[in-house]
């Protein structure tokens, strides 16, 4: 079984995945009043927590700029490429398996363009992870059938 991706669909992946590392600071800081939360633990509890947000942030961007970096790469079935989508695939599918079994108990901001913003954020999550998947079951599929 081999899914085909577009190449433009992996772009877009890529850039949306660049989009939440750069939105990220404003949405904790704006949505979530996060840094204010932080200050009462205690000094390294906020280190650890300001250093997990960095790879967060750090990750979604690396994400983004393999994605759009190397694109035919992705799909090129090879071992690398089955590990690295893999690895983006378990990321989102995570991440998107979080926010539907968390998420909906905490009350975010009624601000319309909160409430927006959390269904487009979401809506990016789900497609990262459609797309990565997609390429990790390609991959997996030309790698081992």
């Amino acid at each position: 079984m081999s899914i085909t991706i577009s190449n433009w669909l992996i772009i877009l992946s890529g850039i949306g995945q660049i989009f939440t590392a750069l939105i990220y600071p404003y949405i904790r800081h704006q949505v979530f009043d996060w840094y204010n939360d932080v200050k009462q633990l205690k000094p390294l509890n906020q280190e650890i927590a300001k250093t997990y947000g960095r790879y967060i942030q750090g990750l979604n961007f690396s994400f983004g700029l393999i994605a759009i970096l190397y694109t035919d790469e992705l799909k090129e079935q090879s071992a690398l490429a089955v590990a690295l989508t893999g690895l983006i695939a378990a990321y989102w599918v995570g991440k998107v398996a979080t926010q539907i079994a968390y998420y909906p108990m905490y009350d975010i901001p009624k601000r319309k363009l909160f409430k927006f913003g959390s269904y487009g954020m979401n809506t990016l999550f789900v497609l990262f992870a459609i797309v990565n998947s997609a390429l990790f079951v390609h991959n997996l599929s030309g790698y081992y059938f």
